[in-house]
């Protein structure tokens, strides 16, 4: 028999509807074609909820044209939020088949298997989850707060620490130094940046269209990176006070712009007043008493010298977040953690390695943020797709409706990058992020933190100009490497691609800071270099303005319908689309129709001929040229991509 005699596609409504994710008590439709000669004996859909709840559902005969048949079956999801997983069984002339996922579990056209096989996944959420609308509308800036800017014209360094080495200019190239005693890599390295620094260049943010500004940790700390909390409630006083924080917040929304704090939960620093290790503090803390009243947060196994600490790194000991007192601390007193940042100004968090912290710690921290502030958002940091995330052996409920309202989208950076270095082409990229639309809660997919750059990975233009791999230098190595004019030429055009696609697709764009400016750097240290304050790359410096400003302009490219129409070999193409005056969440927008599409060949030029027009016949018009338009009233768009390039085209400019 033919290898597809059996045929399902998850992606297509017609075998499955309605499509991804869906609410409590929902019914789906499934259909499954088979195609052959023989009797067939039997099709069932075997189903399987919440990883111990077997079901098996007979399909029924709908159709049937020569030898294709089509089996119909129905599914309704359970009353409260988890997963459906199913595939079929095909029992012909006596023998039994299973159709199931794809070998790379990406959903749509699935694979006959001669044994059980991987199960297409169904998200189920609560009935009513939303995600906040004006979140959904955001343009998102990441900041390393050291390496931003110091607010003090003359460079001076705020309240400079003992232990702290300082870089002799704004412009020399992080690196890692050792502890003198120990021998140990250590981060008490520090430029000056500063937040005075962020509030005097709110304007700079404000002109480049951003609306929300996520801060890397703030809170008292030995570190440069501030991951290893000292005070939870105090700002470092190299950053600043409490007070420039409240200012920052306020003059922050007075232009529009929401500010989002790091939340590091799982672990503090074991120079901190709750370890107190170094004795720094006054009051003894888990490391000096075991009647300090700190002693139940931490998991000692001879205290006090071993205990448990966040990936072996002696500095960050964890915390048990189910301890009463911890919880007390950090979201449910009046003047918790969680809310004491809120009402200084704060409107949400990032909760860093999110999948290090229990559900019940996380439900607990979306409740309490959520009765001081219903529009406050909470993100969490994950690198996978976080619809089936395991992590210590269980699936986590990031998307359920009780937990996070977004996470960072690793994924969507991996896929375009692969996409634009050639690695992955149309059609596997097209897979790739099908597999994410279906899985996510449609809210939670037009809400997703869509980075490019972060600080804990290599800067996109090192990346998209093919430098040397990473594992290949030593950090001294990296820190050395020289671009070519080309590799900077062809890094640029793909960075320029890359965002164009970030600006244009559901999802909230994050920018890491300076990447709008032209920085490089492999990963840490290096990505977290200073922004190079008055030589930005203008040139990648005004597209980035250019395609913000497009997005902040049109509620299409924010909330609109996204429908990928083409994906051949290094082209891939998707309309966005606003129709009867409502968007995906049913409110009421302008109808608009864009038409986005990009050649990441580097030689070859795309000659295409696209039949556009159930989705619209008319003139369209080309916003990344002024004045060029084109005519489409036949419903064909016929257009040359020149190697590198991207168009955006829209039914109105």
């Amino acid at each position: 028999m033919d290898k597809d005699w059996i045929f399902h596609d998850s992606h297509i409504a017609f075998f499955r509807s309605p499509f991804g994710a869906i609410p409590c008590q929902e019914k789906i439709t499934v259909a499954l074609e088979v195609t052959t000669t023989e009797p067939i004996d039997a099709v069932i859909l075997r189903l399987w909820k919440y990883g111990n709840q077997e079901e098996k559902i007979n399909m029924h005969l709908i159709n049937r044209i020569g030898d294709k048949r089509i089996f119909q079956g129905q599914m309704a999801a359970p009353d409260t939020p988890g997963w459906l997983w199913y595939y079929f069984i095909v029992t012909v002339a006596g023998r039994t088949y299973y159709y199931g996922n794809n070998h790379a579990n990406l959903g749509g056209i699935g694979q006959i298997w001669d044994h059980e096989p991987p199960s297409y996944q169904v998200t189920v959420y609560r009935k009513g989850t939303a995600t906040p609308n004006w979140f959904k509308d955001a343009v998102m800036y990441q900041i390393f707060v050291d390496r931003f800017c110091n607010g003090h014209d003359e460079g001076k360094i705020l309240s400079p620490k003992q232990h702290c080495i300082f870089y002799p200019h704004w412009e020399a190239t992080p690196a890692y130094s050792r502890d003198p005693v120990t021998g140990k890599t250590v981060c008490y390295d520090f430029f000056g940046g500063n937040l005075l620094g962020v509030l005097k260049k709110l304007p700079y943010l404000k002109e480049l269209g951003i609306s929300v500004i996520y801060l890397n940790p703030i809170f008292e700390a030995p570190s440069s990176h501030k991951y290893d909390t000292a005070d939870y409630k105090k700002v470092d006083t190299m950053f600043g006070d409490n007070e420039l924080f409240r200012e920052l917040c306020q003059r922050a929304r007075e232009m529009g712009i929401s500010i989002i704090l790091d939340g590091v939960f799982s672990h503090t620093g074991s120079d901190s007043i709750y370890f107190n290790k170094e004795g720094r503090y006054p009051g003894p803390g888990a490391y000096q008493s075991k009647d300090s009243p700190y002693f139940p947060w931490y998991r000692f196994t001879k205290w006090p010298e071993e205990y448990d600490c966040w990936w072996g790194v002696d500095t960050l000991p964890n915390v048990n977040e189910l301890e009463p007192s911890y919880q007390r601390f950090i979201i449910e007193d009046d003047d918790s953690v969680i809310k004491y940042w809120m009402r200084l100004g704060a409107k949400g968090w990032r909760l860093d390695v999110v999948d290090e912290l229990p559900d019940i710690f996380v439900k607990k921290i979306r409740r309490a943020m959520k009765e001081l502030d219903p529009d406050a958002v909470l993100i969490g940091e994950v690198w996978e797709d976080a619809s089936n995330k395991i992590s210590y052996g269980q699936m986590r409920e990031y998307l359920l409706g009780d937990e996070l309202d977004s996470v960072m989208n690793y994924p969507f950076r991996n896929i375009l990058l692969d996409f634009f270095l050639g690695q992955r082409d149309a059609r596997q990229t097209h897979l790739a992020l099908m597999s994410l639309y279906e899985n996510y809660p449609l809210h939670h997919f037009y809400s997703l933190m869509n980075l490019i750059g972060s600080h804990d990975v290599a800067r996109a233009l090192t990346i998209l100009s093919e430098a040397p791999p990473e594992d290949t230098l030593t950090k001294e190595q990296q820190a050395r490497v020289k671009l070519s004019e080309e590799q900077k030429k062809l890094g640029l055009a793909r960075l320029k691609l890359l965002v164009l696609w970030q600006m244009t697709f559901p999802g909230v764009p994050c920018i890491y800071y300076g990447d709008e400016a032209g920085m490089y750097g492999y990963r840490d240290p290096l990505n977290r270099g200073t922004y190079p304050w008055g030589k930005e790359n203008q040139e990648l410096l005004s597209w980035y303005k250019q395609v913000i400003s497009l997005r902040n302009r049109y509620d299409v490219l924010r909330t609109g319908q996204w429908i990928p129409f083409y994906a051949r070999s290094r082209v891939y193409g998707y309309i966005r689309k606003i129709s009867g005056g409502r968007d995906v969440f049913n409110q009421a927008k302008k109808d608009n129709v864009a038409v986005v599409l990009f050649n990441a060949d580097t030689r070859e030029e795309a000659r295409l001929s696209l039949d556009i027009g159930q989705w619209f016949k008319g003139t369209l018009a080309d916003l990344l040229q002024e004045g060029q338009r084109i005519d489409v009233s036949s419903g064909q768009l016929r257009i040359s991509l020149p190697p590198l390039a991207g168009k955006l085209f829209m039914d109105e400019a």
